[in-house]
């Protein structure tokens, strides 16, 4: 396939992976949570204080067991999802805490927000997968919030789940409530219902809360993300070539890890590495340094035969504007057409991670439809063309009364939800509204058309009992 993006040639791959060996052998990488380091020592790697040196053979070894493609059962068996090969996940936003009003105002994220980016999931077509902390609630407390959102995520959507990686406890929780739901802990270890975001600490180094909450999910299976968010000049290198032999230094280290406590847990090889903005300090997610590493991160998952993951829909705009549909669009696109596999963000952010916007989720959720679309292959044979049509069709005839045409009207072309295609005098008749308008009263008709997927109500009492348990510190 053509394309003008950068291909990198076996060399250059080589060279960046040689790059990554160098710097883990000799500066290594800082695990700051004694587990991590005990599995280190005990299976022959240097450890030096919180730090820990790996060899090019340990870093071979654990991708000799790593799977190049995997399924996420969901809660409804119809909507599991396959991640690697040409296959690709479309996730909500992660983390922001807060909420963007369509007047640019931002206010505190809530756990109704949250249960309400659920039921927007739940009615997805193009998002197929659910998040863990699309939004930050700041209405429960934040030592037992992940119970909130995993018991939402779960009760709430059908689709499979993002699980929680807050802190070994959190993973622990998570594995609970997911063997729950799939007859116990152990069924879980060959058959992957969750996969969690375990990112770095730039430069070279795995937070306690990241590398625990890593070690619990891996020992039962569970797929994880390991992923680097570089800020290039500040957090990594000011070149793009040195952020990327960084990063991939961070993101083997985790995946060795990952192995060393269970070979065959799922890996995705993750980055939504950028540029600092010089002027602000701030982290430029809309700029184009971040396509260009959406790119280059899918080459180098591919090199070591790992799904990838990346950011889908990202701006720096704080409204959903045609700042926020140029930035998110070019990152999006980048993304699918790459070959990322996990595009997390697909739908919702807005100014650099801080806020979710529902309306841009619903502007979003129609570009991913569209992008989709756009990747679909064109089946090409010989009803698809159908030559015997157009001879008979003839020179200066139509297509439109076509028996085939009518067959085939309303599935063969992508149809927008939001989108106008009416002439100007359609769109002044009704109401000359702007898009973000257009999502505004979308929303509405989709929060209230929303139907509970069924659950079993012992599935879900347990569920409950735990969840209060759990608060009450038990």
């Amino acid at each position: 396939m053509y394309d003008r993006m950068q291909t990198f040639t076996e060399k250059e791959l080589t060279r960046l992976h040689d790059a990554s060996m160098d710097i883990l052998e000799n500066t290594g990488i800082a695990f700051n949570e004694s587990e991590s380091l005990e599995i280190f020592a005990a299976n022959g790697f240097k450890v030096d204080g919180k730090t820990v040196f790996i060899t090019e053979r340990g870093v071979r070894q654990a991708l000799e067991t790593t799977p190049d493609r995997f399924t996420v059962t969901a809660r409804n068996p119809e909507k599991a999802v396959k991640i690697g090969g040409e296959d690709f996940v479309l996730a909500p936003a992660y983390g922001p805490p807060f909420v963007s009003l369509p007047d640019g105002a931002q206010r505190k994220a809530t756990m109704e927000d949250y249960d309400n980016f659920c039921k927007l999931v739940q009615t997805s077509g193009p998002i197929n997968m659910n998040g863990f902390m699309m939004v930050e609630p700041s209405d429960v407390p934040a030592e037992s919030a992940h119970l909130d959102m995993l018991f939402s995520s779960i009760v709430l959507c059908d689709k499979p789940f993002m699980g929680s990686p807050v802190s070994k406890q959190g993973a622990r929780d998570c594995i609970e409530m997911a063997g729950m739901v799939w007859g116990g802990r152990e069924k879980l270890k060959d058959m992957p219902v969750t996969v969690s975001l375990i990112n770095s600490l730039s430069p070279l180094q795995f937070s306690e809360e990241m590398t625990g909450s890593l070690i619990e999910l891996a020992r039962y299976g569970q797929a994880c993300v390991i992923a680097s968010l570089i800020m290039a000049g500040s957090s990594g290198p000011v070149t793009l070539a040195g952020v990327l032999a960084l990063q991939n230094a961070e993101i083997l280290a985790g995946i060795v890890l990952s192995q060393l406590v269970r070979p065959g847990a799922p890996v995705i090889y993750g980055s939504t590495s950028s540029a600092m903005d010089m002027q602000t300090g701030g982290l430029a997610i809309g700029a184009p340094e971040l396509s260009m590493l959406v790119s280059a991160t899918a080459q180098m998952a591919r090199f070591y035969h790992l799904p990838s993951r990346s950011g889908g829909a990202l701006t720096d705009a704080h409204l959903a504007d045609a700042q926020a549909a140029l930035e998110s669009s070019l990152s999006l696109v980048t993304a699918v057409r790459s070959g990322v596999n996990f595009i997390l963000h697909a739908a919702g952010i807005l100014g650099s991670y801080i806020s979710a916007s529902f309306e841009k989720f619903l502007i979003d959720e129609e570009t991913c439809a569209m992008v989709k679309k756009i990747v679909a292959p064109v089946k090409i044979t010989d009803d698809s063309i159908d030559v015997e049509m157009i001879k008979n069709v003839g020179i200066g005839g139509q297509y439109l009364t076509q028996p085939k045409t009518f067959r085939l009207c309303r599935t063969e072309f992508f149809l927008p939800a939001l989108l106008n295609r009416k002439n100007h005098a359609g769109w002044r008749a009704d109401g000359r509204k702007p898009l973000d308008e257009v999502a505004s009263e979308k929303l509405n008709e989709r929060l209230a058309a929303y139907e509970k997927p069924d659950i079993d109500p012992d599935i879900e009492a347990s569920l409950t009992e735990f969840v209060r348990r759990r608060k009450n510190g038990r």
